[in-house]
């Protein structure tokens, strides 16, 4: 296990805890609720807006803004557009989910111009997520279509070039790149694919941890780290989905630096 990982996330989470960071989320109407009070329980303050109309004002007040395409329209995407350029112009970290990149055209052109407008300082998606989203970058001429996790790891660097940022990977093992930095968490549990909107949730989280630590790197690896843990308090307590989801935002509120210390699986 990595020392220096796990003293940055205790150190991290603290940080979250204390600072209780404003998180603008951009997200979809399945995982608001959940988003929003997975952002509660780990101690930030989610604000929840998409109005075209409203969105510089929030992105102005929060530290740290997350867009999640998961349910599009063009209104939406001409919001994301807005307030990924307020974020970089105020320097503020923009995190980006590509949910379900590459599978379908309006998808593929939304990431193109959220990029256009500002490239984020986090990336995360899983790995066909990651694969699909450098090819909509339009700075590539395609990548390998395949979703081993090796294709996918040097994929998300190529990635992390063309943005400038870090990129995650989530799976079974996550990995978090930045140029030639790499972390790899293997927390988690199996469980976690059966309740929907938890990749949505590490998003979240990315952001509320890149609002309070200025190394984007660092922060979503603490990040990726909390995910993980809390996902395996929560399947000691329940091996079913339902249960889990209340399980899970139990454990983001319970989690300490003893069961970091104890369950933290990184290098």
């Amino acid at each position: 296990m990595s020392q220096h990982i796990l003293k940055n996330t205790i150190e991290d989470l603290e940080l979250v805890r204390s600072k209780s960071p404003l998180v603008h989320n951009i997200t979809n109407y399945v995982v608001m609720n959940n988003t929003a009070n997975a952002l509660l329980a780990i101690g930030a303050s989610p604000i929840m807006a998409h109005a075209i109309e409203e969105v510089e004002e929030m992105v102005t007040i929060c530290s740290a803004t997350v867009i999640n395409i998961g349910t599009l329209s063009e209104p939406w995407i001409q919001s994301m557009e807005k307030a990924a350029k307020k974020a970089v112009s105020l320097g503020k970290p923009l995190v980006l989910d590509p949910v379900g990149a590459g599978a379908s055209n309006i998808r593929n052109a939304a990431i193109r111009r959220i990029l256009d407008a500002g490239n984020p300082t986090i990336v995360r998606g899983n790995a066909s997520e990651i694969l699909s989203t450098l090819s909509s970058s339009g700075k590539t001429k395609g990548v390998d279509a395949t979703d081993s996790s090796e294709s996918a790891v040097e994929t998300g660097k190529s990635l992390s070039k063309v943005t400038g940022g870090v990129v995650v990977i989530s799976g079974a093992t996550d990995f978090i790149l930045k140029g030639t930095d790499m972390a790899q968490i293997t927390n988690g549990d199996a469980l976690m694919t059966k309740v929907t909107g938890l990749g949505c949730t590490a998003s979240a989280l990315c952001g509320a941890f890149a609002a309070v630590q200025k190394d984007q790197f660092r922060a979503a690896t603490s990040a990726m780290a909390v995910m993980g843990i809390a996902g395996e308090m929560a399947k000691s307590k329940t091996a079913s989905p339902g249960s889990f989801q209340v399980a899970f935002l139990d454990a983001l509120y319970e989690l300490n630096a003893d069961t970091i210390k104890q369950k933290l699986n990184a290098k």
